[in-house]
This record gives C-alpha cells, structure tokens and sequence, in this order.
C-alpha cells in the first residue's frame, strides 16, 4: 500500500480524532504515509437541524460511509456514539483504540453542581438521553436543544444569559483541550451512577470495508481487546432495544479480568419509567451479555 487515505469531518473535534488514528498507525507503521480527507455530512451542512427530527446518527456518516464503499478513502473514523449500530453492508468496525473518559460534564457559569441549579433552571443538551436523565433526577428542570461543535456549545452557554449550565462530553472536552481551562466556568465531572453514557462514549471507531484484507491487518495492530469488547456489548445492547438516538437508551460496560460488566438503561423521553439493569459475562461474548442485558431491561421494565 502507497499510503491509507483517512475520511473525516471536518469539525475540531473530528479532526483531531482523526489526528489521533494517525498518530497510532504511524507508531505501528512507520514508514506508511497516511492523508486525512475531509468530507461533509449533512450533519455539518444542516447545523440547525434537530438531530432527533433529521433522523440522528446517520447525519454525521452517511456521506462519509458512501466514499468508504467507492474506494475513495480506506478508513472512515467516527465517535462510536455517532455510529449507527447497524452498519451499510459491505462495511465493519475494523479497530476500536483505547478509550476516553466516557462520562458527561456539567458545566455552568455560576453553580457547581445539578444539585446547585435553582428550581426551573435551563439545561443546554442535543442528547435525548441527557435530558431523560437530567428529567429523572430534577423534573423541574427546563430542557433546551442546543447544536453547533463543542466550542461553538460553549460559546453559547457564555454568550446566553439565559443558559444556566451544558451537559457535554468529557471525551471531546479533553481531546480538543478544553477539559476544565476556561476560568469563568466551572466544570463537574458526572459519575456514572448519576448519568449512564451513550453507547461507546468516549471511543473512537476506524470503519472499513469488510474485502479490503490489507487495510484490516494495518488497524489490527492499533486495535485495543477491551474497549472493543465493551462496545461490542454495549451496540448488540442498544441494537436489540431496536433504538438509536431517537430513544433515551444508556450502556456502558468495563472490563475486570476476563468477566465484562454492563450497566444499561432506559427511558421514557421525560425521564419517566426509567428501567436499570446490571449484567455480568465473559469478555470473549460480549454480544451475548449484550443481549442478555436487552433482555432483562425489558422484563424489568414492564
């Protein structure tokens, strides 16, 4: 191979997503030149569009995924919450990389907390899953969609006086270096007891063409056992829900030994009927325990 052609966004946080795959090729496959091709989704193009109403994950890969399939890029990286869990055919998941931090950041001007907000406070999130969340805990609690990249979500929550706090990412915060820097905000990370992660929060997913041998064995070596794991179980979870980011759905999953741990959850969308479930199983199935947990929030959700 001559070189491996990356496809990406061409947001900050993509982009530097993006320069971390390179990065780790590079480490493991010195002398192969590696390109970054930037590529427009409708996602990007339709800023103001509500992710729920313009038919959610596949707004940040459709466009991408087509030059995958054409030949014109040999890798495609998404943030695995973006991926949808059922892939166009012809294409897999050909290396998942160590993960961030998967939990969520509450960030405010003024309070410290969820806790701290006054009654009827205003909440900054694009993420159904947040806001059920958010709901469940303090139902008072007014709701508002907020779009545009991560500094540009800071910047409104700066600029808008009647924005009292934003829920974001701690995974995109500390890649693009924004994790707790701005003075005139303070920051709290938020345990997973309080707010369950999307699914594969905080991992990256290098897409690939299920024929193209050479570039799989290339990303096999960056590939890391674990979080692959954990994602695995937590997709076939959301995948069997038959939910995507439409439906408030939750998971996250951790390694310990040989065994994967599997919170998940659901919700109704004003954080009503909530149903939590913990599952245990082997790491070398995490489709199964996956399913498994699918299955029981179900039963314990009627």
């Amino acid at each position: 191979m001559n070189s491996l052609v990356i496809g990406t966004r061409s947001s900050p946080l993509a982009l530097a997503q993006t320069e971390i795959i390179r990065s780790l090729l590079q480490s493991t496959h010195p002398d192969l030149p590696v390109e970054i091709k930037i590529i427009k989704t409708s996602g990007d193009t339709f800023t103001t569009l509500s992710l729920v109403a313009g038919g959610g994950k596949g707004l940040f890969t459709k466009e991408i995924e087509d030059q995958l399939l054409c030949g014109e890029i040999h890798v495609a990286v998404h943030s695995m919450k973006d991926l949808p869990t059922v892939l166009p055919e012809g294409l897999m998941i050909g290396a998942v990389p160590p993960r961030e931090n998967a939990r969520d950041v509450f960030i405010s001007k003024e309070f410290g907390s969820l806790e701290e907000l006054p009654k009827g406070s205003r909440v900054a999130t694009s993420s159904i899953r947040r806001k059920a969340q958010l709901l469940a805990r303090r139902a008072d609690l007014r709701i508002e969609e907020i779009r545009g990249n991560v500094e540009t979500r800071l910047r409104k929550l700066a600029e808008n006086e009647s924005l009292d706090a934003l829920i974001l990412a701690a995974a995109g915060l500390r890649r693009l270096g924004l994790w707790d820097k701005d003075p005139n905000f303070r920051w709290q990370q938020i345990g997973f007891e309080e707010m369950i992660p999307a699914v594969g929060q905080g991992a990256l997913a290098c897409e690939v063409r299920g024929d193209d041998g050479a570039t799989r064995a290339l990303l096999s070596k960056i590939n890391d056992e674990n979080t692959a794991a954990c994602t695995t179980a937590e997709r076939a979870f959301l995948r069997s829900l038959g939910g995507g980011c439409q439906v408030p759905y939750a998971a996250h999953a951790t390694v310990d030994g040989e065994q994967l741990h599997l919170i998940g959850a659901t919700f109704g969308l004003d954080g009503s009927n909530a149903s939590r479930i913990q599952v245990v199983g082997s790491k070398t199935d995490p489709r199964e325990v996956g399913e498994r947990a699918a299955k029981q929030v179900k039963l314990s959700g009627t």
